[in-house]
């Protein structure tokens, strides 16, 4: 069953603050296998004009795709998440993400569209500081897939 396109503009309520830590950006660099020290060392970071250490750009996903949670299970969708597979993922920063930040994510949908069979789902997730100012914007695109024919 197609996904109501009512739901395109619909906002979901900001999260919790997530508080970015430097062991967390750290566990994520090696994580990733990203070798630089602007991600790891307080020290290069600083010579690069950051006041801490700074995060990967992908680092975001874990946050932005929790809270679009908040869309994935909302009944009145009815996205079937068993068939969901990640389409896409895009980031637009502001600033970089740095060790420090408390970081809050309001979650709307952009888009719904059936193709072939399958809902694809547009979630934008706006990540805000504690002061309220913008750090970056996250794209996802989850496509469910069609249901096999019997």
């Amino acid at each position: 069953m197609a996904l109501d396109q009512s739901f395109v503009g619909r906002t979901y309520p900001p999260t919790d603050p997530y508080e970015v830590g430097r062991e967390k950006i750290r566990e994520f660099a090696e994580a990733i296998g990203d070798p630089n020290p602007a991600f790891t060392d307080a020290e290069a970071a600083k010579a690069l004009g950051y006041s801490d250490v700074i995060a990967p750009p992908t680092f975001v996903f874990a946050i932005t795709f929790k809270a679009a949670g908040q869309v994935i299970e909302d009944p009145q969708l009815g996205l079937d998440y068993s068939r969901v597979v990640h389409g896409d993922q895009k980031f637009a920063y502001t600033r970089p993400v740095r060790s420090g930040d408390r970081l809050s994510v309001t979650s709307t949908i952009e888009a719904v569209k059936t193709m072939a069979g399958n809902d694809i789902i547009d979630i934008r997730g706006e990540v805000h500081d504690e002061a309220g100012e913008h750090v970056v914007t996250a794209f996802t695109k989850l496509v469910a897939r069609a249901e096999k024919e019997a």
